[in-house]
Parts: structure tokens; sequence; C-alpha cells
């Protein structure tokens, strides 16, 4: 994953989205493997005019990586879990550690601090049932803040992700926030 976090430190400044810039947001939303050549030809522009663009949406924070949307069932994932933590504390250094500890946890795919009855919202996936249950038991629960565990196994997943609507809507609110 090619990922603009350091550039976007020292570079973040805010841009003005027109028409061409939120049309090659939805082609690389949808396939960022295009080339400069590609999208310029489906754009209407020159490739090095979207290579300039692509640039600017990458160091204004709108493109924030390329990465490759791999099947996790294929590579042996085949249980997906949303995971509630409750943790027996509520201090800075608790949160922090506890962040720390979960960013080192590869079963983990995305961790969210919530409002609500828990702590926190995991997104797990695991190899087995067996494998999940391990997971829980031998490296969650032991975990000294962690007083409660909640887990729910998916039986079928409805709807993934597939990226935001790009234009209309969009590019209205864009233009409010980015001509403040």
């Amino acid at each position: 994953m090619r990922t603009f976090h350091a550039r976007l430190r020292q570079v973040m400044h805010e841009m003005r989205l027109d028409p061409l810039d939120l049309r090659l947001l939805a082609l690389l939303q949808d396939d960022a493997s295009l080339s400069n050549a590609e999208l310029a030809e489906r754009i209407g522009l020159s490739a090095s005019q979207c290579s300039r663009r692509r640039a600017g949406l990458e160091a204004a924070g709108y493109i924030r990586a390329y990465r490759a949307d791999l099947d996790a069932k294929k590579l042996g994932y085949d249980i997906e879990a949303f995971t509630r933590v409750t943790l027996s504390k509520h201090k800075d250094t608790t949160a922090d550690e506890f962040a720390h500890f979960l960013e080192s946890l590869d079963e983990v795919q995305q961790a969210h601090s919530v409002a609500g009855d828990a702590d926190y919202l995991l997104h797990l996936r695991a190899r087995s049932l067996d494998a999940l249950a391990e997971f829980v038991h031998k490296r969650l629960l032991p975990h000294p803040h962690v007083a409660q565990v909640r887990s729910d196994i998916v039986l079928k997943t409805i709807k993934e992700n597939r990226g935001f609507r790009i234009g209309g809507s969009l590019a209205k609110r864009v233009k409010r926030v980015a001509g403040r």
C-alpha cells in the first residue's frame, strides 16, 4: 500500500474540487491501478494534466492510499466478527495503551473508539471459529484493561464498502468547505 501521510503533514492544503477532479477521484476509487494515460483518455485531459491533478489530490489528502481489494475468504480468513470491548478504567493512558495493543494484532482489521455500551468496536478476521476463540480468550480477555468482550459473528455480508458516491451533492459540499 502506497500512503502519503508523511507528505500530508508537510503539504496539507485546501483545494477547490472541480468536476474533473471529482471524475478523477471516482475513477481512481473504482480502479486505483489506472495509469495517468488511461485516466486522461477517460476524462479528456492530457496525461501530464492528470498527473498534476492526482498529485494535488494526494497532497491535499483526498487520496490517502492505493490498495488492492483482497478476498479474505480466498486467503483462508473464513470468519469475520464484530467485537465490542469495554475497558475496566477510563484514563488517557489506558486508552493510549489499549490503542497501541490493538495496532499490534493482525486479527484486528479495524478498531474504532465508540460511544454507547462499549468503548471499542473491532472488526476481526480469523481463519476459523477456533482461531477466533483463541484470539478472544488468549489475547483480548487477558489484557489488563479489558473488562468485557462481546462478539457477533458475520453469517452473510449483505453490502461491502465500495467507496463514496462522488459528484452532485459532494461537489457542492466540497466547494463550500474549500471556499470558506
